[in-house]
């Protein structure tokens, strides 16, 4: 075992004058990785500042081996106007650095986090100043490093690299993170708080669940046996004592404290076994297919979004989106949501869709307004929540607030609380679409797997963006990749089927296979039109040619008898008026929308074919 550089025994911490921790034990060693787990208000941050030593205990002991040095990022900085990065991540540090040290330190750390140096406080976003708080933690190379929340506000890649970083980290690290791909990748222990107390998990995070369960399952065991023995003794009590001896008055006594005791440990365990449960959320009605990109182009000076897009989205489709920050994610949903238009091309929406909006800066919510007034902009104490009439602070209580809590400002909410009042906004109507930017962000455990259950259940067409691995692979079942510069690779399955992807066309460009007429083509940005599925390449003849310059004709009369048609039997009266024309529209709608969509798709063929 390496050795230790930090242990508490036996400690208490009062908080407002009432015990938070009593008999708090752990023991830190050098080199170790601790994933530190617990529901909210649990005390991670308290414990975090016990380690730290900002704050003391009240009592028992605290040794921290002499010379070991402690760093700390935290989730939120407030930005010095006039500071640097550069001064930021280096303040605290000695002054006798030489210069190749310092450089050495921006190469390793600064850079991979995608930081300009000399760029100032104020002018950073949310995410630029954590990763600034990141680096600074990482350039001090302290003996015992603690990061809350490091992957908040993070690309895919920097958290790899954070992952290879903490990896190979001399030093002790303790991580809070709602990240459980991230957590299992990175840490050799557990500290899990849980009712006031720690327990120590012996291996890291990729086993705590089954651990945890294991341990959960053994106090039920114990608080059932536990139950009957109380159960007996309630039951002499309640009898009646014969001989009123000292004795026996004692037993009885003895008995009603104990199931007073028992009482309170069921309701603790009802309460940590508990978990969020809203009810599945039924989607609107639409059109089978919902949106379609017809050779889509979009730009902003010299960069690149989409060029010669081409997809097909359908009713139920659960689609995930990945890419580095910039690489078009966001101008991709603000195109399909029409907040934004693309420069060339086509974008045809159904029209009976409806959607909701998560948009990871939160713009829906009035900061200066309460959460109530948020939720019911008209005044009312109600809102309707998927056809059925809720009071605020009941459905509040779903999403982890109190009651009390509606009258506040959101302005005075944590991230992880906006986040949650914006979840319970979106998710009270979410339409026939449902469009989620950078949910998780922010989010605890018990929300997150409260959201991940709900979206199961969503039976409308989902979009997700997110960097969380682990919340890809259980929601979505096709992924959109942006990997820059217009590329875009559309692949069946999660975050885990992409990886796969990429490894099997890394090998292939390793190795690639002799050439020959059979030779499959890799996922393109088209591909997403068939789902990256592998397409034998096909030579684009005169006849293709001839049938591609006509079909933008034939479309457009199908979509004009389709308009037609609809705005027909759109006339309450035209039963009444005309039963047989009425029966003619009813039955050749459906068919003329068939014959649509088979020009489209055929339509899309085609572009592939010719690109």
């Amino acid at each position: 075992m390496s050795d230790l550089v930090l242990s508490v025994e036996d400690a208490a911490v009062l908080i407002a004058g009432k015990p938070f921790f009593e008999d708090l034990t752990f023991h830190i060693h050098g080199g170790r990785k601790i994933a530190l787990v617990g529901k909210n208000g649990a005390g991670k941050t308290t414990l975090m500042n016990l380690i730290t030593g900002e704050r003391e205990l009240d009592d028992g002991k605290r040794f921290l081996f002499p010379g070991t040095t402690t760093g700390y990022m935290q989730q939120n900085i407030e930005p010095t106007p006039g500071k640097t990065v550069r001064e930021l991540v280096f303040e605290g540090l000695s002054d006798t650095l030489e210069e190749w040290d310092i450089e050495y330190r921006i190469e390793m750390v600064i850079a991979p986090l995608h930081l300009d140096i000399n760029a100032k406080l104020e002018d950073l976003s949310g995410g630029q100043l954590r990763r600034a708080s990141l680096a600074k933690a990482l350039v001090e190379e302290p003996d015992i490093l603690l990061l809350d929340e490091p992957t908040n506000h993070m690309d895919l890649e920097l958290i790899e690299w954070l992952e290879g970083y903490i990896k190979s980290y001399r030093g002790a690290v303790l991580i809070v993170s709602h990240d459980r791909r991230f957590l299992a990748n990175t840490t050799d222990r557990v500290f899990w708080l849980d009712r006031g107390r720690l327990r120590t998990a012996p291996r890291g995070f990729a086993h705590f669940e089954e651990w945890s369960r294991e341990m959960l399952e053994q106090e039920g065991r114990a608080l059932h046996n536990r139950a009957k023995k109380v159960e007996q003794e309630v039951a002499w009590a309640q009898k009646g004592v014969k001989a009123r001896v000292k004795r026996n008055v004692r037993r009885q006594s003895e008995a009603f404290e104990a199931r007073r005791e028992l009482e309170r440990d069921q309701k603790a365990f009802r309460r940590v076994t508990s978990t969020i449960d809203l009810p599945p959320i039924t989607a609107e009605e639409s059109s089978k297919n919902v949106a379609e990109f017809f050779n889509v182009h979009k730009s902003y000076g010299d960069k690149k979004i989409l060029e010669k897009f081409n997809m097909r989205i359908k009713k139920g489709d659960r689609i995930g989106i990945l890419g580095k920050n910039g690489a078009g994610k966001t101008t991709f949903l603000r195109i399909l949501t029409g907040e934004e238009s693309p420069d060339s091309g086509k974008l045809k929406m159904s029209r009976d869709l409806t959607f909701s909006y998560f948009d990871q800066k939160r713009s829906m919510l009035q900061i200066d307004k309460s959460l109530k007034d948020n939720l019911c902009p008209e005044g009312s104490d109600y809102l309707d929540v998927r056809g059925k009439s809720r009071h605020v602070c009941g459905y509040l209580k779903d999403f982890l607030f109190d009651p009390e809590d509606a009258w506040r400002a959101v302005s005075t909410l944590s991230g992880g609380q906006k986040n949650r009042l914006m979840l319970a906004k979106v998710l009270a109507n979410p339409g026939s679409m449902l469009i989620l930017d950078e949910p998780t962000n922010d989010l605890d455990m018990d929300t997150l797997d409260m959201l991940t259950n709900v979206l199961k259940s969503y039976e409308g067409t989902l979009f997700v963006v997110s960097h969380d691995r682990d919340f890809l692979d259980q929601i979505v079942t096709k992924t959109l990749a942006f990997e820059g510069n217009a590329q875009v690779e559309g692949i069946i399955g999660g975050y885990s089927d992409y990886i796969a992807f990429k490894k099997a066309q890394e090998e292939e460009q390793k190795n690639p296979p002799a050439p020959s007429s059979s030779t499959s083509k890799g996922a393109s940005n088209s591909a997403a039109s068939n789902n990256g599925a592998p397409k034998e390449p096909i030579t684009f003849s005169y006849k293709h040619k001839r049938e591609l310059e006509l079909l933008p004709k034939t479309i457009a009369k199908l979509e004009k008898e389709v308009a037609t048609l609809e705005e027909l039997l759109n006339d309450p009266d035209l039963y009444t008026k005309d039963a047989d024309k009425f029966m003619e529209a009813s039955t050749r709608l459906p068919e003329i929308k068939d014959e649509l969509d088979t020009a489209e798709l055929r339509w899309l063929e085609l572009e592939e074919m010719k690109a």
